[in-house]
């Protein structure tokens, strides 16, 4: 009898510790939905806003819910569940809209209805140039060679007299995307572009990004929890702390 006791004692357990693994997927899964998901920079294209090796979270809920929501993007319902568009200037996370396994991030510079285009570098919205202000220069290293860059403070129009102010990076003014069409945007769809400026594939590039359709969205980058540099080898473990951009921690996105 003590033995079964025991037996039923341990299956008991063992029960109650596949429930809790359950449960903590769930709920895992549930705030990964609705919440938030954490995201990592692999590329240099939103550079000096976000680096490479930037782990983010991203607010699920900032533009309401749809399909692309889900975990692996079931087909379940199309459009957006308490949906509203982003605002000029946030920086989002959305689905690539020729194969939605790709998530990219760029920043948002053109609403449904919006006139977007490029002239000598320059960036024009509803036949109005951007200012840009210059703000020094920047060394780029995240990815090939070391390079210098011209850093500008962007002052993005958000409203009549309010701007969102971002940095960008430009290398020049006559690279292939610094004189483009005028690019209308359609409704249901916003027009997105990296900070790395010359170094980004984008909303520019129409047969590679162009619109992003709003139901692509999966949300707004909101802060860095973690920041890590790449220079040590995996098996330093001795330089991992050295790695870490104690600075960038749990810092906001803007």
């Amino acid at each position: 009898m003590a033995q079964q006791s025991i037996a039923r004692r341990k299956s008991g357990g063992l029960v109650e510790n596949i429930k809790t693994i359950v449960y903590a997927g769930l709920i895992a899964i549930g705030i990964r939905t609705v919440a938030y998901e954490p995201f990592n920079i692999p590329s240099g294209s939103m550079i000096p806003t976000l680096l490479v090796g930037d782990y983010l979270f991203v607010a699920k809920y900032s533009y309401g819910y749809s399909h692309f929501s889900l975990p692996l993007s079931p087909p379940l319902f199309s459009g957006r569940i308490f949906g509203r568009l982003p605002e000029r200037g946030d920086v989002a996370v959305f689905k690539l809209p020729r194969d939605p396994s790709q998530d990219y991030i760029k920043r948002i510079v053109g609403l449904p209805g919006d006139r977007i285009q490029m002239k000598a570098g320059q960036l024009y919205i509803n036949g109005q140039e951007v200012e840009r202000k210059p703000a020094g220069d920047f060394m780029a290293e995240d990815e090939g060679p070391r390079m210098l860059l011209k850093r500008y403070v962007e002052y993005l129009p958000d409203g009549p007299g309010h701007y969102v102010e971002h940095y960008i990076l430009k290398a020049s003014d006559d690279g292939p995307l610094d004189n483009t069409q005028e690019y209308k945007v359609p409704e249901g769809s916003v027009f997105a572009m990296g900070d790395n400026r010359d170094n980004s594939l984008d909303s520019r590039v129409l047969n590679a990004v162009g619109f992003v359709p709003v139901e692509n969205l999966v949300g707004r980058a909101e802060f860095i929890f973690l920041s890590i540099g790449g220079s040590a080898a995996l098996w330093q473990v001795w330089e991992w702390p050295f790695e870490i951009r104690w600075n960038r921690l749990f810092s906001g996105i803007h």
